[in-house]
């Protein structure tokens, strides 16, 4: 029977009370518990089986994805399978080898380093890296000048448990030595249902099947917005009616949020109506977006545009952003697409 692993978190990373019991206290704490993801779950019960049946650390593992997903939590599910203790930190806070070489340096034979945000380690850092992954030691120089030396130290096996929401900008020596890669995609909405009646249990907050379903398709796909939703409506219905989440309830409760039937909040339909209405439905580049909207174009590419990209109301061409048909009619306004072919020609004349 697996132990529970004991999580070490840097102080910088320490979590607030709401945060603590929104992520930590919901997250799913056996395979059991994790909806959604059923291939990367499979996948990974197979790598981490046949690890223990060789008694060595499961391979090291990169997980990518959109935000939200349950990257963490599939981490702290691996470390408890293979019964050994997590550690956890991000690429931006290893700031020098120096750092990379105290937290190593500390684990235990088979324990799990989660590094979230990975793409974003100091380039010093990650060649650091590569003889720990592979090699198991820490080449350390010691004294400056003519008389440096190198010495090697050697490290326990481990595994590093990656996480990332852009893998593009990681270099390719350090996703080479990766032996297990997954990616994790948005969740469909009976996946959804599952962790949010799940969480509410855990919360103590009777909901109805109606509202669970009305909280899925307003959740982006990601449970963790589910959970944020789950949460905001729970204090909603405490403070205007009964306490009792039931459909009507939570429909005010999310449109005081701002967040519409198919998961738009305010930014996305700024985004929407910009492109419609003052660029004529694209195309049209993302930093004239950027610029209509007051909006970094970092927070377009990673925040709003994935999902609208993933729903079908923006398609990307290599002329700039195109909204479709399927985002004139959610927002209820007029489309022709006669007219807007015309348009397109004059353009071109």
């Amino acid at each position: 029977m697996s132990k529970n692993p004991k999580v070490k978190k840097q102080k910088e990373e320490a979590e607030t009370p709401e945060e603590e019991i929104l992520f930590t206290s919901l997250r799913a704490s056996d395979w059991g518990e994790f909806y959604g993801q059923k291939n990367v779950k499979e996948s990974l019960k197979i790598a981490i089986a046949a690890a223990k049946k060789r008694k060595e650390p499961i391979e090291h593992v990169l997980l990518y994805g959109p935000p939200g997903l349950g990257k963490t939590t599939l981490s702290h599910l691996i470390a408890k399978e293979m019964g050994v203790n997590i550690r956890i930190t991000s690429g931006p806070a290893i700031e020098r080898a120096g750092d990379l070489a105290s937290i190593l340096t500390n684990l235990e034979k088979g324990d799990v380093l989660f590094i979230d945000e990975i793409h974003r380690l100091n380039k010093v850092v990650e060649e650091t890296l590569y003889p720990a992954m592979e090699d198991f030691a820490l080449d350390i120089v010691i004294g400056k000048g003519p008389s440096a030396r190198t010495v090697r130290l050697d490290l326990p096996p481990f595994t590093i448990i990656g996480a990332t929401t852009r893998i593009g900008l990681m270099s390719a020596p350090l996703r080479d030595r990766f032996g297990v890669i997954h990616r994790l995609s948005f969740y469909d909405p009976k996946a959804l249902e599952e962790i949010i009646s799940k969480a509410a249990v855990k919360l103590k907050v009777p909901i109805d099947n109606a509202s669970v379903a009305e909280i899925a398709k307003r959740s982006r796909g990601t449970p963790r917005i589910a959970l944020k939703l789950l949460k905001r409506a729970r204090d909603f219905v405490q403070v205007k009616s009964d306490g009792k989440l039931a459909k009507d309830s939570v429909k005010d409760a999310l449109n005081l949020l701002e967040v519409d039937e198919v998961g738009l909040d305010s930014s996305d339909v700024r985004y929407l109506r910009a492109i419609i209405e003052k660029h004529g439905g694209g195309p049209v580049g993302i930093e004239t977006i950027a610029s209509t909207i007051s909006e970094d174009i970092g927070t377009i590419e990673e925040v709003i545009e994935p999902y609208l990209m993933q729903i079908g109301f923006v398609k990307k061409t290599t002329r700039g952003r195109v909204a479709t048909q399927a985002s004139y009619k959610h927002l209820g306004i007029r489309f022709s697409g006669e007219d807007k072919k015309n348009g397109e020609q004059k353009k071109l004349l």
